[in-house]
């Protein structure tokens, strides 16, 4: 998963001066947070902070109008490729057209599912599961939001949803993950609305994708009313692909398309309207008995 900074949008001096500043950071740990998941930041987030990702469906910035068309997939990122441009230009055209192939492939068959009650008791407790496939690895992130829109969303809690546990993540081995929570010290509580999952490992070129999910415990308002609720995952795609990625002295996978490429995604599920019910009055003593 890429993930980029503040700054959605802004176009020239400014993204570019957000992007080396975010590489700065990410430069003084051996596995940088940008490409590569958040590994040193756990807690909540909102996918407008991904600056270097594109959004396959103009759905996910409505009101925006024209501007959204530069957030796009086919303009962002695929356009870029084609051209042999930003890092592209020592594949052939061939190549190109392969790797291009291969990452359409991927964003047909990543998907994200959530699944949670239609109603709910005000004040009660209650599971949303959020279910994944694809994502280029070796990281995704999901979150859950309060609206499917890429500058608006925020998290589920600005919505009133109480995150009440620790979110329990189900890596693509079937294996429950718990070392990037583990980063978050137990005092501060680890009930985040975002999680990274790692161990992804998806191959378009064999239409082999990864699966995972994670489950979170949610507290529903005090205040019956209807509430949003969405999930978000963010995810990558060149490394999914041989022809996507170069490798470092190190011997770490860097995007060909580099750290503003556009190679990253930010897909969210339909906003889920749930409905808060008033809780039932508690049963009335039985009257004593006459004597």
């Amino acid at each position: 998963m890429r993930r980029g900074g503040a700054g959605l949008g802004i176009a020239g001096t400014a993204r570019r001066g957000a992007a080396s500043a975010l590489l700065a950071l990410g430069a003084s740990a051996p596995a940088a947070a940008y490409p590569g998941g958040t590994p040193d930041f756990q807690t909540d987030v909102a996918p407008f902070c991904a600056a270097c990702h594109s959004s396959r469906s103009a759905g996910a910035f409505e009101g925006a109008g024209e501007r959204a068309q530069q957030e796009l997939v086919e303009q962002k990122h695929i356009a870029r490729i084609l051209a042999g441009q930003r890092g592209y230009e020592s594949l052939s055209a061939p190549d190109r057209e392969s790797l291009v192939k291969q990452i359409r492939a991927l964003d047909a068959a990543s998907t994200v599912v959530l699944t949670c009650p239609d109603a709910v008791p005000a004040g009660a407790l209650f599971e949303a599961e959020v279910d994944v496939t694809g994502g280029g690895g070796p990281v995704v992130g999901i979150g859950l939001v309060d609206r499917d829109q890429r500058w608006w969303a925020r998290p589920a809690a600005s919505a009133g949803w109480q995150v009440a546990a620790e979110p329990r993540i189900t890596g693509p081995d079937g294996a429950a993950q718990t070392a990037w929570l583990a980063h978050r010290p137990e005092p501060l509580g680890r009930n985040v609305s975002f999680v990274n999952v790692t161990g992804v490992a998806s191959d378009p070129a064999r239409g082999d994708y990864a699966h995972a999910k994670v489950v979170w415990v949610l507290r529903a308002p005090a205040r019956p009313g209807t509430y949003p609720l969405a999930a978000v995952y963010l995810y990558g795609t060149e490394k999914s692909s041989v022809l996507g990625y170069t490798t470092d002295p190190q011997g770490r996978k860097q995007v060909r398309g580099g750290f503003d490429g556009g190679s990253g995604r930010v897909l969210f599920t339909p906003v889920r309207t749930i409905e808060v019910r008033a809780a039932a009055p508690p049963a009335a003593e039985p009257a004593p008995a006459e004597p």
